[in-house]
């Protein structure tokens, strides 16, 4: 399961205990026989309960589209993990998947024995030291587990979950949480509860080897992720004695090795309990309803004493520590302070100051960093845990300015905000801007969830009146109070990592044990799936677009207009598409990170971030390599403002020389940079592989053209851009004709629009055998992507391929994760899929991914390339899929801006109306018939190319040769450049 650290705080603030308006207030209220708390002025209206076993219950009504987004969160993470057995509580999570005693099981009496004796193995293969009884043990652990795997349906849950309609099964361990997210539709809710309450009535922990080697998997990525590696030193350095610091959530290499399923099954018993446990719910339901089904479902739940994570208070920070890391990626330096408690009115004040710092716009950070261009990049932040928090300062140096340079900078910049060299505006447009950003985001049910998720974790949920009021406390903050406060905290108490590019010499990884695959069943149905998949469900009737009725059109001078009016709120967006991007010309990307820098005759170029900002509105000027957009976001009141303001600094932006050497230094280094991003290398062998040595993805200028781009070529696109072809879109609250009378009178258009220059065209490749695309990169594991060109777009074809990739590997109850990760344990990360182009005139590309250990490649691609030629059926596994399809159809709203996008998006793959009306009754009919037709006619025994990223340390040339001719790409030719 994905992990995730919950960075969402950056909207949903914790307020300050002293600073609680009246605004919000605590009420109590009584409704269908149960009692709630709830908070005055709410805009998610949530009702917190406390059922008799102590399970808090949340519950946030939202009726606009019949889906209902679920948490279930433990308030116990790596932090309760025993000093002996890190990793713990992730093991735990992961294992919350297999089944009960009821489910992923066909014979629970005959597999429990074997389970028994797995777990006793465990122990023994623990306390044994000596490597050649540890083997003999492994050995007899991995014949039982093949003994036990006969009775064992691997990844049941995950299909049930998607019989009913779910579409994101997740989970993430973190420090003092463990959280399980899922999204259902609106009827399958008793099902749904069903399912849930069994889950964690009675966990049973099967299937557990292969499951081991999936987070040793985990381990290895880790490993190999730089990012991951400043973290964990951090930490350490910044609590020595709080287990934040001292144990990371994966978990040690020496306990990832010593498992113990008894100390698993201890940390079960001891912190999921439902005094400790949170179930939140948003959506289309009626709360009354909702609240007895869940109180009938987990009443079953005994509460027990609890004894939580009590650390002892770390010592005052009084030096600044330093710490080396080497590895593949760019170089860069963290300063991290070590913050508070939630909850207090340092965390509040620190959440301010890294918006005063860094929001985007007109931050110190922003204004005189980024906006002078005296780093590639610089930026701040605030992290809150529940017992503290750490505050950043980052920065990426630029071409020939060393670690220590960025890093005086970024000090700079705290000295600057100590001595209270800021526009108190700053404060006032920090609470307007995150008032709008939470407007935006409460409508959503997954952040719903997830913020009062994480008010529980942080304290129990006591304080959601304060975290929704945090906006007004802050803005009572003055200067003084931050300068005073910056001055107390701001010494010299940081850590300082210095992220160099080099070997990292001192990594391990996590040795594969040897593993037989397991069965899992694929084909068989425990009684409880059979019954929950037999309770009664009302359907749901699909809502589609009428883009005639759904859509205005009009005219605003010689350009079409597109609107669709807001009737929630006062937000708009304004957008001018141009049907041109960096194919037509390739200097347009360039123009559009000029312009940040450039300045007006009325303006300066940090004046007008600051107008923005203090406006609460946005503007972006995005180029893509088709389409090109101009978008305007706020609220109506600052329409006028925001608008004219742009048009004033696309006609009236001046030249910048010097910021344009500037731009052109930086632009060199992140392309320096963008070689040493695995991701980044892996996506340009996948275009290679699509369309050969010229594609789009290294269709750019040559660093020397960079070099020789002038401001007057930058500038003749910036001051034309409005002559070029282009549509109005608008969502907002003005009806049509008085939004093009507005938009007429701030718009300015030419009487005829210009023709622009002809897009470039790539041609693709028609590969008639296998072959091998290589990059060299120093890493543990190694990433291998197949690429196959499909054929010109049929939309006759979009049934076929969204039930084919649902069914095939487009999931965790997919025949690829349940084969290459369940049954085999060869990645972590695997999926395979039949992508659909985003235009009529574009082909199809059949790509498929696992990253694995090196050591474990040949078997990867001997498992996928299994699945690719021939495609196993099970047939309950297809239903799942095709109700799956069918659902998410039916449950989908589009609405608001939405519906513009939509228009878009089928107008280029050439629809004149809703595209899912056609997919829809293309699904209906569908058999395994026509699936596994459509797979031997264009997946199977189909010329591949192999595209790998890895080490040439690790992956052997001769290896690779076995799945085809190699071919080693330098990075010129990945990237142009």
């Amino acid at each position: 399961m994905k992990k995730k650290l919950l960075l969402l705080v950056c909207l949903l603030i914790t307020g300050s205990s002293l600073m609680a308006q009246s605004a919000y207030q605590w009420k109590t209220a009584s409704s269908g026989g149960y009692t709630y708390k709830y908070v005055t002025n709410d805009p998610t209206k949530a009702r917190f309960y406390t059922l008799k076993n102590g399970l808090t219950v949340v519950l946030s009504q939202n009726t606009k589209e019949p889906i209902i987004e679920f948490r279930l969160a433990v308030r116990a993470g790596s932090n309760n993990d025993p000093h002996t057995a890190t990793g713990l509580a992730h093991y735990l999570e992961h294992l919350l998947f297999k089944g009960t005693d009821k489910f992923g099981t066909m014979d629970f009496a005959k597999e429990k024995p074997l389970l028994d004796k797995i777990s006793a193995l465990y122990e023994q293969y623990h306390d044994t030291t000596d490597p050649a009884k540890r083997k003999a043990i492994y050995a007899e652990i991995d014949k039982t587990s093949g003994l036990a795997s006969n009775y064992s349906i691997a990844n049941e849950y995950d299909k049930m979950m998607k019989a009913i309609g779910g579409q994101s099964t997740n989970a993430h361990t973190w420090y003092e949480e463990t959280v399980y997210n899922e999204d259902f539709p609106a009827n399958a809710t008793d099902q749904f509860l069903a399912l849930q309450a069994e889950r964690f009535r009675n966990p049973i922990f099967r299937i557990f080897h292969t499951e081991l080697e999936a987070v040793y998997e985990e381990k290895n990525r880790g490993l190999d992720d730089d990012s991951w590696k400043i973290n964990e030193q951090t930490g350490a350095l910044l609590f020595p004695t709080h287990n934040y610091g001292q144990q990371t959530t994966i978990g040690t290499i020496e306990h990832l090795k010593n498992p113990s399923l008894v100390e698993i099954g201890k940390y079960y018993n001891k912190y999921y309990v439902p005094n400790n446990m949170i179930i939140a719910l948003s959506g289309d339901f009626n709360p009354d309803e909702m609240i007895k089904k869940v109180d009938k479902s987990f009443a079953y739940m005994k509460p027990k004493p609890l004894s939580l994570y009590n650390p002892a208070p770390e010592k005052p920070l009084t030096k600044v520590q330093k710490v080396d890391i080497y590895g593949p990626s760019a170089e860069s330096v963290r300063l991290s302070y070590r913050g508070f408690a939630q909850n207090t009115t340092q965390s509040m004040l620190l959440d301010l100051i890294s918006s005063i710092l860094s929001n985007g716009k007109a931050g110190l950070l922003d204004i005189n960093l980024n906006k002078q261009q005296k780093v590639l990049g610089a930026g701040a932040g605030y992290q809150q845990m529940k017992d503290y928090g750490i505050f950043t300062l980052s920065a990426q140096p630029k071409q020939g300015q060393s670690l220590e340079q960025a890093q005086q900078l970024l000090l700079d910049q705290i000295n600057i905000l100590k001595k209270g060299n800021f526009d108190e505006s700053l404060i006032k447009a920090t609470v307007a801007n995150s008032k709008l950003g939470l407007l935006q985001a409460f409508d959503k049910n997954d952040f719903r969830v997830e913020s009062i998720t994480n008010e529980f974790i942080l304290n129990r949920g006591v304080n959601w009146d304060k975290s929704l009021g945090s906006p007004d406390a802050m803005a009572k903050v003055t200067k003084k109070q931050i300068t005073d406060f910056a001055n107390q905290f701001f010494k010299d108490n940081y850590v300082v990592v210095y992220k160099h590019k080099g070997e990292d010499k001192n990594i391990v990884k996590v040795e594969k044990p040897v593993i037989t695959p397991v069965n899992t069943n694929a084909a068989e149905t425990s009684d409880f799936a059979k019954n929950l998949q037999s309770m009664p469900v009302n359907p749901i009737s699909p809502k589609f677009l009428d883009y005639k009725k759904d859509l205005d059109f009009g005219k605003s001078g010689i350009a079409e207009v597109i609107a669709v009016q807001n009737k929630d709120n006062s937000i708009f967006n304004l957008t001018y598409r141009f049907d041109m991007g960096a194919w037509n010309n390739k200097l347009q990307p360039y123009a559009a990170q000029y312009l940040t820098f450039l300045s007006t005759d009325k303006y300066t170029a940090e004046q007008i971030s600051k107008e923005f900002y203090n406006i609460a509105c946005n503007y972006s000027f995005n180029v893509g390599n088709e389409t090109t957009s101009i978008t305007i976001t706020g609220l109506q009141e600052n329409f006028d403002k925001a608008v004219s303001l742009v048009e004033h600094i696309f006609a009236n932006c001046k030249p910048n020389e010097q910021a344009l050497v500037e731009l052109k230094s930086r632009l060199l280094k992140s392309r320096e940079n963008n070689k040493l991003n695995k991701t980044a290398i892996l996506n340009g062998l996948t275009s290679y592989a699509q369309y050969g040595a010229s594609n789009p993805f290294n269709h750019t200028m040559s660093n020397e053209e960079v070099k020789n781009m002038t401001s007057t070529q930058l500038l003749d696109i910036l001051h034309n851009i409005n002559n070029y072809k282009h549509t109005i879109t608008y969502y907002g609250p003005q009806h049509l004709n008085t939004f093009t009378t507005t938009i007429g009178k701030l718009h300015n258009l030419p009487k005829e629009f210009s023709p622009e220059a002809p897009a470039s065209k790539f041609s693709y490749a028609n590969n008639t055998e296998n072959q091998v695309y290589f990059a060299d990169y120093d890493m543990v594991q190694s990433e291998i992507r197949w690429v196959r060109n499909g054929g010109l777009y049929t939309p006759t074809w979009t049934p076929k391929v969204t039930l084919f990739n649902s069914y095939f590997g487009g999931g965790m109850g997919s025949v690829v994760f349940q084969t290459i990760r369940e049954s085999k344990a060869l990645a972590y990360s695997t999926f395979a899929v039949f992508s659909a182009p985003d235009k009529k005139e574009k082909q199809y590309a059949m790509v498929a991914y696992v990253g694995c250990q090196a050591d474990k490649m040949n078997d990867a691609v001997k498992g996928m390339n299994e699945l690719l030629n021939v495609l196993p059926q099970t047939d309950k596994a297809f239903e799942a899929s095709k109700y799956n399809a069918l659902n998410a159809i039916e449950t989908s709203r589009i609405t608001k801006d939405d519906i513009i996008g939509a228009y878009f998006t089928d107008k280029k793959i050439g629809f004149d109306h809703d595209s899912r009306i056609d997919a829809y009754a293309g699904l209906k009919p569908l058999t395994f018939g026509d699936i596994k037709s459509f797979h031997e006619k264009n997946v199977a025994n189909k010329p591949y190319t192999y595209c790998i990223v890895a080490s040439e340390k690790n992956a052997k040339p001769e290896d690779m040769q076995k799945f085809g001719p190699v071919t080693k790409l330098s990075l010129t030719q990945i990237f142009g450049y």
